[in-house]
């Protein structure tokens, strides 16, 4: 089931879902995904587990409701707002600890997505950055906070590239305007690749009108070449942590999938919130109603809508990947990349269930002592 990719050798080609991709037809795709789900749990659990798993909080911003909870929440407000973070995941393989970031978001340059720039325009930089959003550590101080250096990290990655700028983490190869006028940006993080699936990356340059205001593709176009490494599908990075591709948000898109002492988490943005996997748990007004009546199991965010029965099935194959929680066994270990949260200008919108943080295993330098995530 498993066989061993080109990209220096360093990942391991996952095959379980391969026929279920390959199905046109949306409802017999879905009926395998279901069948393949426990084959590639017990498969990969026993691989082994992260050494560590931590959350850190970026930025909480206001996201479109109709987005959030896609026809189902009943709140008049138009906006929820929601939380999002970055996650260090490490395993040992080859005699030594690796380091993925996983959603390292530059929230201020991400900021210049068509979309948020919109918003910026339409509300005010300071009532935007203000009263509309709340900002936490930047990616530079939580990785000092736990002891880690630029160059002890080996990868990043992002469940798709909607919002994101990498210039400043990987370096380009010209100068650029708006960050570095004189010389090619020096990379932040001088080791690391970005991890990404060549179906997100190969949309960049042709974006459909629904894609563009969620993008920002010019911003890739000097990055270097061998800061890139593409995968095709699902792969093993190493004991206890893969990507899962998961289309349908984007074309792109994949999830982090990682084993733990509580079982399989798995993270990414095609839901806002725990519930909206299992939405019949839900107290936020009408998305059990919403459930009931249509009989869906999930809640998609759906913003661009480029292919809806493809992100639900990838939003099932998700749910049914990551372990129930210990404390709400019908809740599942899904840990949304940006996590819906109450707000004072959102009544009716506030989740019954937040995972807020994981926290499992101990950080380390390579080579140096271990120090406890804060």
């Amino acid at each position: 089931m498993v066989k061993v990719l080109d990209s220096n050798a360093l990942f391991q080609k996952i095959t379980f879902f391969e026929e279920a991709h390959a199905d046109p037809n949306p409802g017999r795709q879905l009926e395998r995904i279901r069948e393949a789900v426990p084959r590639f749990k017990e498969w990969f659990k026993a691989t082994g587990k992260a050494t560590a798993f931590h959350s850190y909080d970026l930025i909480t911003l206001p996201y479109p409701k109709k987005y959030a909870l896609w026809r189902a929440a009943w709140s008049p407000v138009a906006y929820i707002w929601f939380t999002n973070r970055m996650f260090i995941v490490q395993w040992e393989a080859e005699g030594r600890v690796w380091t993925l970031l996983n959603e390292p978001t530059e929230y201020e340059l991400a900021s210049n997505t068509p979309y948020f720039a919109d918003q910026i325009r339409k509300y005010g930089q300071f009532l935007s950055h203000t009263l509309l959003s709340y900002r936490y550590q930047t990616v530079e101080q939580h990785l000092e906070s736990v002891g880690l250096r630029p160059e002890d990290v080996d990868f990043i990655t992002f469940d798709h590239l909607h919002t994101q700028d990498v210039r400043r983490w990987l370096g380009t190869t010209r100068p650029q305007p708006d960050i570095s006028p004189d010389a090619p940006v020096k990379a932040y993080f001088p080791h690391a690749k970005l991890i990404v699936q060549r179906k997100e990356w190969d949309i960049l340059p042709h974006l459909h009108p629904l894609q563009k205001i969620w993008y920002q593709p010019e911003k890739f176009e000097d990055i270097l070449e061998d800061r890139l490494l593409f995968i095709d599908g699902d792969v093993l990075l190493g004991p206890g942590v893969a990507l899962m591709w998961t289309p349908g948000h984007t074309q792109g898109n994949h999830s982090l999938v990682v084993n733990t002492d509580t079982g399989i988490w798995v993270s990414s943005e095609n839901g806002v919130a725990a519930e909206c996997y299992a939405p019949r748990e839900s107290g936020i007004p009408g998305l059990r109603r919403y459930a009931e009546k249509t009989g869906f199991e999930v809640v998609l965010n759906a913003n661009t809508i480029e292919n809806t029965s493809r992100q639900y099935n990838s939003m099932v194959q998700e749910k049914l990947v990551a372990d129930p929680c210990e404390n709400h066994p019908r809740i599942p270990q899904f840990f949304p990349s940006s996590e819906l949260r109450g707000h004072l200008f959102a009544p009716g919108t506030k989740p019954s269930h937040q995972h807020k943080r994981v926290a499992f295993g101990t950080i380390v330098r390579p080579g140096g002592k271990g120090t406890l995530a804060k």
